[in-house]
């Protein structure tokens, strides 16, 4: 099987801004009818290391709670915009048509779409009538870097095959003023939405995805994910994430290295999903990594938010075109609860 290789790299974001001011001016009024209850919490708006994020709907959309109809519609639309210029401009800079994609491999867990996005826009944008659909749902957070094995092991099989890869997350659609929980306050202080594209080939040129693996905890449904209600989605985080990196999740690196003939000292760099700004903490910790090392992935909560699976691509996006040669390291943490890792070389 031929190694993959990143082909091309591109991110798209909204046009919507989410300064930091406005949301702790906004929650603070919006949340306010709940009182004490939500002054516990408020100080998690400025304690989450972001300056700003984007979002498919404007700013007096969070002033309502909008149920499935409404939410549906945004999401659709919303992703299919974000597709098309993710995509148009993974493909320009690899030098590609559409017609010359064999898979595209879609992402995303913040809305429900069938047929799913890539169908929606596919004939549109001159993508073949056989080419290879391959929709993935509910990865959350582990999402991107699974999709990247997904797609690099679709690309180098027995038959090679050009595969695009978009990966689109509309977190802000689950924002829900109706609520008064922590997980709600922390996926308020946190969530923004993006989409990414990149094309996967083994016959261009780019940094190559060298092993890709997955682990799944036991007993462990309830850490991550997405309840479900007539509203839409609502966040469920129910154990500390920073915590169970700091305890959990070096030692499934480590096996995961292990059982391709590595250890941690083979590695020469490392690039994370960087879930909120404790977690970035626990993961250097975690790692062995001085204190601020993680430099890209507090740059990229900073500007743009949690957006789920496709944050771990605006912080490739930033290393990659350093050229740094060596190993690199990539991991995120999503629902299941389950950690997505994989290696690149440049």
């Amino acid at each position: 099987m031929a190694l993959a290789n990143i082909a091309s790299l591109a991110t798209a974001v909204p046009p919507h801004i989410i300064d930091r001011d406005f949301v702790a001016r906004e929650a603070g009024r919006i949340f306010a009818r709940f009182g004490d209850e939500f002054e516990r919490m408020a100080s998690v708006f400025t304690n989450a290391g972001i300056n700003k994020r984007y979002s498919v709907c404007p700013l007096e959309w969070f002033e309502t709670a909008s149920g499935w109809n409404d939410r549906t519609e945004r999401y659709l639309e919303g992703a299919k915009n974000l597709f098309r210029q993710a995509a148009g401009a993974a493909l320009e800079r690899a030098g590609l048509a559409a017609r010359d994609i064999d898979v595209i491999v879609t992402v995303s867990s913040t809305g429900i779409a069938t047929p799913s996005i890539e169908a929606h826009v596919m004939h549109e944008m001159g993508f073949r009538d056989d080419v290879m659909r391959v929709p993935v749902f509910g990865l959350g957070c582990a999402g991107g870097t699974t999709g990247l094995a997904i797609a690099a092991r679709l690309a180098g099989g027995p038959v090679p095959k050009q595969v695009l890869l978009v990966v689109i997350e509309l977190c802000t659609l689950a924002f829900r003023p109706d609520e008064m929980s922590k997980s709600n306050i922390v996926a308020t202080a946190l969530f923004g939405d993006g989409a990414a594209a990149t094309v996967v080939s083994a016959n261009l040129d780019g940094a190559a995805i060298e092993h890709t693996g997955q682990h799944t905890w036991p007993n462990t449904i309830d850490v991550m994910g997405w309840r479900v209600d007539d509203q839409g989605l609502g966040a469920i985080f129910s154990r500390s994430i920073p915590d169970l990196v700091l305890t959990d999740l070096r030692p499934v690196a480590d096996r995961f290295l292990e059982n391709r003939g590595l250890t941690i000292a083979d590695v020469d760099h490392f690039s994370f999903h960087p879930g909120g700004a404790k977690v970035i903490q626990a993961l250097e910790t975690a790692f062995t990594l001085e204190q601020g090392q993680l430099v890209h992935e507090r740059e990229v909560l900073a500007d743009y938010g949690n957006m789920s699976a496709v944050t771990v691509f605006f912080v490739l996006d930033k290393v990659l075109p350093l050229k740094t040669s060596g190993r690199r390291f990539v991991g995120s943490l999503g629902p299941g609860f389950t950690a997505s890792f994989l290696t690149l070389l440049q």
